[in-house]
């Protein structure tokens, strides 16, 4: 049997879709809350539907813009203590669903609103994706090699950090301050305003030495030796992150160059070490560097693939690595819960189920006889 989680009892209604709103509502159900995932059909044609996001909650499509829709929503909106929503500022209002609505019905409800830019300022109606938050929060500027164009980021930095986290955050601080007022409140989460705390050791950096920070060009962004990437013999790259001289040592004595220990963060001779470098770990396959390197302390890794993550031990020891079928009876891996707690453990207690799949299980909840639910769906309602 599941012990019930840290959030038991918290009804979730998630009007958002995609990656940043999906991710939090992810967060909350695998701790405990049920979450109820509302999406248009008309969405569906996007292709956009991340059914693994979908774990643990309940999924129902609703047209908003019908009379019906907007009854139904509010007959669950009653009753939930959490909605999360993720469309462009302004939206919410229009369909009739915004806090202030909410709040007249349910006076202590957790609404928490995720956008680009936010809900105020002169871009919050600007329209956007993970890359434009990066890019204004300066963080994108300063990913890539030094003298080219920025990198775009293989994974959705703003949207789950930015996003998603903090969208998470948001909702616990409000409901822990609920707990103490009895009062729910409004939150504003602005991805491209959680990106700015990225910026934090770069910012720490220019005070340090006077100098803007620069693509791949500061101490913790491949300007040392000791904080950079390695090319093997075959082809694949480790990473070195020996910032304390602790960790650098051992790596030099290694190399039988202890004349480098002391020159770390020279200026002078860093380009010399890092070319030194770059020459050794040629010399050898990844798979020799693991074996060679795998009993010294001086913070190094292989930079692996999706397919080595998802066999790998560490990850498989750690639970973050799940195997599951789909109702189609196709096998799935999906990704673990990496906020461990010793008393209510997070769980993953359904696989994510299909669009709309839950519709009539929740309408006949909210009291819709079977009837009445044919008849939402013949209109299209559901």
């Amino acid at each position: 049997m599941i012990q019930p989680g840290a959030l038991t009892g918290i009804r979730v209604l998630d009007l958002s879709r995609m990656l940043p709103g999906p991710y939090c509502s992810m967060i909350l159900a695998d701790h405990g809350a049920e979450v109820i995932a509302i999406e248009d059909k008309r969405f569906q044609e996007d292709g956009l539907f991340f059914s693994d996001l979908n774990r643990n909650k309940r999924h129902m499509s609703l047209n908003l813009k019908t009379p019906e829709g907007l009854e139904i929503f509010y007959r669950l909106a009653e009753k939930a203590d959490v909605i999360l929503e993720g469309f462009r500022p302004g939206v919410v209002k229009r369909l009739g669903v915004d806090y202030a609505s909410v709040q007249r019905k349910n006076p202590g409800i957790v609404y928490c609103s995720i956008s680009g830019y936010g809900q105020t300022g002169p871009l919050a109606a600007r329209a956007g994706h993970d890359v434009n938050y990066l890019s204004m929060a300066g963080v994108l500027g300063l990913i890539g090699e030094k003298g080219r164009p920025p990198v775009i980021p293989g994974v959705q930095i703003a949207d789950i950090a930015g996003g998603g986290m903090n969208a998470a955050v948001g909702i616990l601080l409000a409901l822990y301050a609920r707990e103490k007022t009895g009062k729910g409140q409004y939150i504003d989460i602005s991805m491209t305003d959680g990106m700015i705390g990225f910026l934090t050791l770069p910012y720490y950096f220019k005070g340090l030495t006077g100098k803007e920070p620069q693509t791949a060009d500061s101490p913790l962004s491949h300007r040392y030796a000791c904080y950079n990437t390695y090319e093997t013999a075959d082809g694949r790259y480790l990473a070195l992150g020996a910032v304390e001289n602790r960790f650098w040592r051992g790596l030099c004595e290694y190399f039988r160059h202890p004349e480098y220990v002391d020159l770390q963060y020279d200026e002078v001779k860093r380009e010399e070490i890092i070319g030194f470098l770059r020459q050794q770990f040629l010399s050898k396959t990844l798979a020799e560097w693991e074996r060679e390197l795998a009993g010294l302390d001086i913070c190094w890794s292989p930079v692996k693939t999706m397919a080595e993550v998802l066999v790998d031990p560490l990850f498989q020891e750690r639970e973050m690595i799940h195997s599951y079928h789909d109702v189609n009876g196709v096998e799935w891996h999906g990704f673990g819960i990496p906020v461990k707690l010793s008393e209510t453990p997070g769980s993953i207690r359904t696989i994510p189920g299909r669009f709309g799949g839950d519709n009539r299980q929740i309408l006949g909840e909210a009291g819709y006889s079977d009837e009445q639910i044919e008849s939402l769906v013949a209109a299209g309602v559901v």
